[in-house]
């Protein structure tokens, strides 16, 4: 069968940078950073004591304090970032068929504070089983998807991705697919996660995997830099309407770029260390540019997961040398995690989000936080240190690696 075009139509974010698209974008061009000390709860007794967080989010700007406080702050993400979406898109109000509109979305994790709530308030009670009724609905990771569809009656495929950090890109390249495939016109996808949160941030901590550099939290997410110490933990949302090229066309939409291809693999090596050699990540770059048609020499930027772990780092470069050969030193490569933090579940949305504004502006965001060169790291590479760059972005792709060895990357091009 002859498989149909996918374009992105509507872009949505709420970030540690900005919350919205156009501040999101602006901070990313600017080189701001989004990390700073918690203000969720006092971590003082923490070993990482900042995060990049939402600054100034308030739900009940956006929704019923009713309706708010039935949904997990990752819950409430998502229908924001949503809302700016689909409202970015013109797709309510003009002439769609509901049934074929979905809503895929990613969690890692879903209702972390949620569950974290209600279960330390039924071990501090007397035994007597009192829990929210709202507890389950709250926590489960498909919820947010359910709430999107809800508020505007989209009926078509309907379900939520866990893959760790990957889940939104794998959002991403199932909506891809099932619209390239004739199963849906458009869909709304992304994905949300607010794991600033007690659990979160203990759990993280006890993996020895986040920065504990609490002097300077503005400096402390470095990809490939010498000192790198951990990756900074952040939370946010980001949405893509994805549609039917035609479909697009019909109803006169605007068109950001393409969505060209999807790529999966897996590690099989280690519960949260890459494999040394890059192997999966290796893969997920070849399966994304055959899946695309495209060649190494086509693709002018790459989005890396790029998270500031020692081994993560050094592993993804390896992986890029080897798929692109020389043509890996005509690249640009940027980590925007530096930035945002990772937003772990979310992570995939807006660095998707990044590139496909990448090909849209013609610009590079930067890798900032360098000071130190690494001498594992090949320094011939452009890592875009320091400040974006104005070139041509014909194609980039997006990488995302997640906690099991899940790998997804996405390829976008200018929409022809």
């Amino acid at each position: 069968m002859e498989l149909r075009r996918v374009v992105v139509t509507g872009l949505g974010a709420l970030t540690p940078l900005g919350n919205n698209l156009q501040d999101y974008w602006k901070s990313l061009l600017e080189g701001k950073s989004g990390a700073a000390p918690i203000t969720l709860f006092d971590a003082s007794k923490f070993k990482t004591q900042f995060a990049c967080e939402v600054k100034g989010f308030d739900p009940n700007e956006f929704m019923d304090r009713k309706e708010a406080r039935k949904m997990d702050r990752f819950s409430q993400f998502a229908v924001v970032v949503a809302d700016e979406a689909v409202n970015d898109s013109g797709l309510v109000g003009s002439d769609i068929d509901p049934a074929r509109v979905g809503v895929i979305w990613g969690s890692g994790i879903g209702g972390l504070d949620t569950f974290m709530q209600e279960s330390l308030s039924f071990a501090q009670g007397d035994g007597t089983p009192r829990f929210n009724p709202f507890f389950i609905p709250k926590m489960i990771a498909d919820i947010a998807p359910g709430h999107i569809s809800m508020k505007y009656g989209f009926r078509g495929p309907n379900f939520a991705t866990v893959s760790a950090c990957a889940s939104s890109t794998n959002a991403l390249i199932d909506s891809f697919n099932y619209i390239r495939l004739g199963m849906m016109d458009a869909c709304v996808t992304g994905g949300s996660e607010a794991a600033v949160t007690v659990a979160g941030m203990g759990g993280f901590n006890a993996m020895h995997a986040l920065s504990t550099r609490n002097e300077s939290p503005e400096t402390a997410s470095r990809p490939f830099d010498k000192d790198r110490d951990g990756f900074v933990l952040g939370e946010g949302a980001g949405c893509i309407i994805l549609e039917e090229y035609e479909h697009a066309k019909r109803r006169g939409a605007k068109i950001y770029a393409e969505i060209c291809g999807g790529g999966m693999s897996a590690d099989a090596h280690h519960m949260t260390a890459p494999h040394p050699e890059g192997l999966g990540a290796k893969a997920v770059m070849e399966n994304v540019l055959k899946d695309s048609g495209m060649k190494p020499s086509d693709v002018d930027y790459i989005n890396v997961h790029g998270t500031s772990t020692p081994l993560g780092d050094v592993a993804e470069l390896k992986a890029i040398t080897s798929v692109f050969g020389e043509e890996a030193y005509a690249l640009n490569i940027s980590s925007t995690k530096s930035m945002t933090g990772h937003l772990l579940g979310a992570a995939g949305a807006i660095e998707a989000i990044a590139a496909i504004m990448a090909v849209k502006e013609d610009i590079v965001p930067p890798t900032i936080n360098h000071f130190t060169d690494d001498p594992e790291i090949n320094n011939r590479l452009n890592l875009t240190f320091g400040k974006a760059q104005k070139r041509k972005v014909k194609v980039a792709i997006s990488n995302t690696f997640g906690f099991g060895g899940h790998n997804a990357s996405v390829l976008v091009r200018k929409s022809q």
